[in-house]
């Protein structure tokens, strides 16, 4: 565990070092606030020794001890503020900067290390393990760099008064560190388990709230509940196990300062007695022996938060410690005008080694040909065309466009190449003229409205309360599905890239508008090599070539009528969807 904190902790240190000024200016402020503080007591001492006896107060005396204590206190204040001002700063924006690396890495880990982890999961690392980090970092900073400085200050001022029992202090001192070390080492196994379970109901939460509507359909409240309950108990149990062990840390130190202050009481009362210190000096002491030990209890804390700290940052930088996707080949090249050919040679993929999928995969599409990729589920359609753009890469074999190898293309210059429409449509959250505009930001007002015309998507956008100003969420809410899908179609209509693919593209809208997005898709089509997964047999009856998969090879290829003529797998699939 000490390995691990020690290498987060150098980690987390290195956040730091752009805003070092502001760790030196804390540092500074500390050491003003800690010598004010531990002046105050020698103050106060000295207007104890004025005031004692009957009729020998020196209210002369006092005045000029009172006016500099009125300074003190302002000092203090101030300095304090102007600590934590310091310690916001770095605690803030290095929580900032760690928040940026695990997004900006996110944008590129392969795309397998987003499907194979829970998605509320790594929304819980980047924002609510970022400001356990943040809390760690502030207390941290604040409270240790004062508590040591306290420690350290009030040896000082004590060894001015009487060794003998700054002697006594600082030999008692080493139990509160003792058991504060005890504890600690008990308490990161449980603030860790209590980061994973936490992201682990993220993740249940998050799940179920974005698919509220299939949960109710089947029924499934219960069971959801059930589970919910059961990762909640979990997180309760843990947390409270954290809590009782950082909980007890503070009472156990407190013991221990408490056997120090009176074991300081107690020899500075004989001291004095035998007129070895005077009663101002004895009070000094023992103002001194209480702030001494203080520390002790906020830097046992600072450990306590500093270890949920630590396990929270572990998570995020195990996200941004993720092997980046295969960066772009140092020369590679950007495509200027894509004439639409496409071929796979000795193509071989795999999702899980070990689990076969796309084998010795063979393709040659020539500029402008309309290519159907049909098949059972899981044959491998989709596949395709995660390899095609490079949202994972082939294990064996070669794929080009345009006669570059993908692999020496620059992969945002290859994606730019390709418009896609997906069964699965996303909107961001915006505008409806920002959503079609999403490829192309700097498209003026009249374009959007001629591709969103072509989409037959400018009706229903008129009819919606502010029109292309309306404004929609990532659910899309306040439109329907099939005019979320008109969208997405409406914003590869602005781009018209040269190849286009089309997944299920026209899978949620009425039959009267497919017929119309066919005709729009017809004419987008033209001189654009195009691949269209289907599953409606009946929309792919124009495609020049019919590539029909099965477990992840190209069993049968032909035009819609070829292929039917043939009696195989593609006519028994064809006809099997107008069986009665």
């Amino acid at each position: 565990m000490k390995m691990v904190n020690g290498g987060v902790l150098k980690r987390i240190l290195k956040y730091t070092k752009p805003y070092i000024i502001y760790l030196i200016l804390a540092l500074v402020m500390a050491i003003i606030n800690v010598s004010t503080t531990l002046y105050t007591p020698i103050l106060i001492g000295v207007s104890v020794d004025r005031i004692l006896g009957k009729g020998n107060v020196d209210f002369q005396g006092l005045l000029p001890i009172l006016t500099g204590l009125g300074a003190l206190i302002v000092t203090t204040a101030v300095s304090q503020w102007l600590m934590g001002l310091c310690t916001n700063k770095v605690s803030f924006h290095t929580a900032e900067d760690i928040r940026t690396d695990a997004f900006k890495r996110l944008q590129t880990v392969p795309l397998k290390f987003i499907d194979s982890n829970r998605h509320g999961d790594i929304l819980s690392r980047v924002i609510t393990d970022v400001e356990q980090i943040s809390d760690g970092l502030l207390m941290g900073f604040t409270q240790l760099f004062a508590g040591v400085i306290t420690i350290l200050g009030t040896i000082g001022f004590m060894l001015t008064i009487d060794f003998k029992i700054t002697a006594i202090v600082v030999v008692l001192t080493p139990l509160s560190l003792f058991v504060a070390s005890f504890i600690a080492r008990r308490t990161y196994n449980m603030f860790k388990l209590q980061s994973e379970t936490r992201g682990e109901l993220t993740s249940l939460v998050e799940e179920m709230i974005s698919n509220q509507k299939v949960v109710k359909a089947f029924g499934y409240e219960k069971e959801s509940q059930k589970k919910f309950e059961e990762i909640n108990s979990r997180l309760q149990k843990y947390g409270l196990k954290a809590t009782f062990f950082s909980s007890i840390t503070n009472p156990a130190t407190r013991f221990v300062n408490g056997v120090v202050y009176t074991s300081v009481g107690i020899t500075g009362a004989f001291l004095a007695i035998n007129g070895n210190i005077s009663v101002g000096q004895l009070s000094a002491f023992l103002s001194y022996a209480n702030q001494y030990t203080k520390p002790f209890n906020e830097i046992s804390g600072v450990v306590t938060e500093l270890q949920s700290a630590f396990a929270s940052a572990k998570r995020v930088f195990d996200i941004i410690d993720q092997e980046p996707q295969t960066p772009d080949a140092p020369n590679a090249i950007e495509i200027e005008d894509a004439d639409g050919r496409v071929s796979f040679k000795d193509v071989y993929f795999s999702y899980r080694p070990g689990l076969k999928l796309i084998e010795n995969l063979n393709l040659s599409v020539k500029p402008g040909q309309r290519i159907a990729i049909v098949g059972p589920t899981g044959s491998g359609k989709t596949t395709i065309i995660n390899l095609l753009m490079r949202f994972y890469d082939v294990d064996s074999g070669e794929i080009s466009v345009s006669g570059y190898p993908i692999k020496e293309i620059k992969r945002d210059n290859l994606r730019s190449l390709f418009g896609m429409v997906l069964q699965d449509t996303w909107l961001k959250t915006g505008t409806i003229r920002e959503n079609i505009a999403y490829g192309r930001p700097d498209a003026s007002f009249d374009e959007i409205v001629e591709a969103a015309k072509a989409a037959h998507a400018h009706g229903f956008i008129k009819r919606l309360p502010q029109g292309y100003e309306t404004r929609v969420s990532e659910e899309g809410e306040n439109i329907s599905q099939g005019e979320k899908q008109l969208l997405s179609i409406a914003r590869v209509m602005l781009t018209l890239p040269p190849m286009l693919i089309l997944d299920e593209a026209t899978s949620s809208i009425d039959t009267r508008t497919e017929i119309k997005i066919q005709r729009a898709f017809a004419k987008m089509m033209e001189g654009r090599t195009s691949f269209i997964v289907a599953h409606r047999l009946s929309t792919i009856r124009e495609a020049d070539l019919i590539l029909v998969m099965n477990k992840g090879k190209i069993i049968e290829q032909g035009t819609h009528e070829e292929l039917l003529e043939k009696g195989g797998f593609y006519a028994d699939l064809y006809n099997s969807q107008f069986e009665i």
